[in-house]
């Protein structure tokens, strides 16, 4: 007599233990929480004395605010979303947990919604971190359009996934996943500002990166920030990133 088992949808639970499991691999990885929450919260203690003495033009705000802020909560969501993530899928399809998904009812594209919602926890809590580092030791002001930042932010991390997501598909170890992560980070946030505003570049370069996930997020946040508008060509921008690397991604992308 054969016994036939039904395989069922993993159900809430099971998501929920999923992501638990994912965000003790994070905990677990000291650098990868350190990069993305320590450095930026270091760079901005070291700068925010010098650009809260600032004035950021007419807006009644400083340098604090429509650069520092935006430069640190952009670093916050592009190394999570461009070299942590990289680097536990590209661990997972190592070791053949992607492939050992694919067989059950638990999809590989599980993980990626799990590692897509430890993100967004980290992420929530770095820039937390540096808010409230900002706003209590060194009196920065808060966004004037906190929605608009609110809804930039979060169209950032994901277009940042979307330039993790290329990363991950042509990272063929997790070594090699953390160090084209590296020079992704360093190559579109140094066109975006990461050192420097966009004065400091030839005027080529810096159109360039003003439109990359990196500049585009830290112009539409200090836009917002200041209350000044958002320049729908950055908003473009940030979901061009999230199409181009969604598309490519799946392209590439091989679970074994």
């Amino acid at each position: 007599m054969t016994t036939t088992i039904e395989a069922h949808r993993p159900g809430p639970r099971a998501w929920a233990t999923l992501a638990k499991c994912e965000a003790k691999m994070v905990i677990r990885d000291t650098a990868g929480l350190v990069v993305p929450i320590g450095l930026p919260l270091l760079i901005l203690i070291m700068s925010a004395s010098a650009a809260g003495s600032e004035a950021a033009g007419d807006t009644g705000l400083t340098g604090l605010e429509v650069y520092v802020l935006p430069l640190v909560f952009a670093m916050v969501i592009a190394a999570i979303g461009i070299i942590n993530m990289p680097s536990f899928l590209a661990y997972y399809r190592r070791t053949g947990i992607l492939r050992r998904l694919s067989v059950t009812p638990a999809s590989p594209a599980m993980v990626l919604v799990a590692q897509a919602v430890v993100s967004l926890i980290q992420a929530v809590i770095g820039i937390s971190a540096a808010l409230a580092v900002a706003v209590l030791v060194f009196g920065a002001q808060f966004p004037a359009a906190p929605v608009a930042a609110l809804g930039v932010a979060l169209l950032g991390l994901a277009a940042m996934y979307g330039v993790g997501m290329i990363v991950a598909a042509v990272a063929p170890t997790p070594n090699s996943a953390v160090a084209i992560g590296l020079i992704a980070f360093f190559a579109i946030g140094a066109l975006g500002g990461l050192f420097g505003g966009p004065g400091s570049l030839p005027d080529g370069l810096a159109r360039v990166g003003e439109h990359l996930p990196f500049g585009a997020t830290m112009q539409a946040l200090g836009a917002a920030w200041a209350g000044s508008g958002i320049d729908p060509a950055h908003l473009v921008s940030l979901g061009a990133a999230v199409l181009v690397g969604g598309i490519v991604a799946a392209a590439l992308f091989r679970w074994d």
